[in-house]
């Protein structure tokens, strides 16, 4: 199967050797990022009763991620500016489970941390749940707290230095 165009949870003959992260380019794109959250956090997870949006993803300076391969979508992300400035919070990475065993995940962070730093952005934030905080060092973040319930699942806040991705920085 190739990546789904739609959420599924059917498994992969081979997922995609590379995948290409960019901004959600189009409505059917941007239906497609908020299925496959859906799909994660709501059906899958069960962090949520009916949906995860919130009013992030209505502002304007919200970026949703898609990561795409093969012709179809296996996995999103967003991130946004908070008030602080030069500060930016990554959050709702979802990865369908047929692509969670490739390299889709940890290019998708790249790419929003890459992308926050791109625009300025000097530090990133977010919430980790716990079994993948190792995942989330690996990748250059570290421990910014001590871990907390985060809609109702343990997580740990995490961030990342932005400088050497911020022109601004150099």
């Amino acid at each position: 199967m190739r990546a789904a165009p739609w959420p599924s949870s059917t498994a992969a003959r081979r997922p995609p050797r590379t995948w290409r992260c960019r901004p959600a380019a189009s409505g059917r794109e941007l239906a497609v990022h908020f299925a496959v959250r859906r799909a994660v956090f709501v059906d899958e997870q069960a962090l949520f009763a009916v949906q995860d949006r919130d009013r992030f993803d209505d502002d304007a300076a919200t970026v949703h991620v898609v990561g795409v391969g093969d012709g179809g979508i296996g996995g999103v992300v967003r991130l946004y500016p908070l008030a602080e400035p030069g500060l930016w919070k990554g959050d709702r990475l979802a990865v369908l489970p047929p692509f969670r065993r490739g390299l889709l995940g940890a290019e998708l962070v790249r790419y929003a941390v890459a992308t926050a730093g791109a625009r300025g952005g000097e530090r990133m934030v977010a919430m980790i749940q716990v079994p993948n905080v190792r995942f989330f060092v690996d990748l250059g973040w570290r421990p910014a707290g001590d871990v907390e319930p985060y809609h109702g699942v343990d997580h740990r806040p995490m961030d990342i230095d932005l400088s050497q991705f911020n022109p601004r920085a150099r």
